[in-house]
């Protein structure tokens, strides 16, 4: 049974622009009930204008870091949630010393994951258990390629995506007797929000990035396809660039290299050499 059916009930954090709001109009096309949780009171303003069928859409303003807001989510929602999507995130730069970029970036990024799933998790594994349902329920993790091969610039971002990595994974192991799908989306370039395209903004997309909508019908195929990791390529960077690029991070610590290599001057011909001749 797919999550996405006529009736069945999503929660998106985020959910009010860039790949959750894409994510809400392909729930929407399937006749599913959402629920949009956004922190931006503009962003969800904007949404449900423009959602022509509204009337199966609640909206809710909250932050995502904060447990009291969650425990408001749940009242206002419900448990019958059977998608549940975990996508807000917040961006942004900083360096070594500064309190606020860490603790901004990690109370949204990695805590609204962990809050959210506190908040559901227990009431999905119930719910399977007691009604047995077969691949009905799903849960979405928005991840980052920036938590997987781990570019130096931003750490804090990548700590919080890597940590988000980690969470999904044990939790697709802890429920893989259940009826609970559970999968990482890992988008690539795309133009939303965190690249400059926020909610009305007539901004043209740049050459090489994916839409959002793109990344939402590409986590639909995958979903399907019951995988777990679904990684995003986009008009610059292939999947097979993407595969090349992991395998390379990895082999920093199996071939006891320093870390990031493939952005340390002297290992740059080596790492390009490699990743032409490497077969994936």
């Amino acid at each position: 049974m797919s999550v996405f059916r006529p009736s069945a009930h999503a929660l998106i954090t985020g959910g009010a622009s860039g790949v959750g709001y894409a994510v809400a109009r392909l729930c929407l096309n399937h006749s599913m009930r959402v629920s949009i949780v956004d922190s931006s009171q503009s962003s969800l303003d904007h949404a449900r204008k423009n959602l022509s069928n509204s009337n199966s859409v609640t909206f809710i303003q909250a932050d995502v870091s904060s447990r009291s807001d969650w425990a408001s989510i749940r009242q206002q929602v419900g448990l019958d949630v059977d998608f549940l999507m975990l996508n807000a995130g917040v961006g942004g730069k900083g360096t070594w010393g500064d309190e606020d970029y860490f603790d901004k970036i990690l109370a949204t990024n990695l805590g609204g994951v962990v809050n959210g799933l506190n908040a559901y998790v227990p009431s999905f594994k119930e719910r399977s258990e007691k009604e047995g349902k077969e691949e009905g329920m799903a849960i979405v993790i928005t991840g980052s390629k920036q938590g997987i091969t781990n570019p130096p610039g931003n750490p804090a971002y990548n700590a919080s995506k890597a940590a988000v990595k980690t969470l999904a994974e044990h939790l697709s192991y802890d429920l893989k007797d259940t009826g609970v799908g559970v999968h990482l989306l890992v988008p690539g370039w795309t133009f939303t929000g965190l690249s400059g395209n926020e909610p009305g903004s007539t901004k043209a997309k740049p050459e090489g990035a994916w839409s959002a909508d793109q990344v939402a019908d590409y986590m639909y195929a995958k979903m399907q396809d019951k995988k777990f990791y679904i990684i995003c390529p986009d008009d610059q960077v292939t999947e097979e660039t993407d595969k090349k690029r992991m395998l390379w991070s990895v082999g920093d610590i199996v071939n006891e290299r320093p870390p990031l290599t493939r952005w340390r001057e002297e290992y740059k011909e080596e790492a390009e050499k490699w990743m032409a001749e490497q077969k994936v």
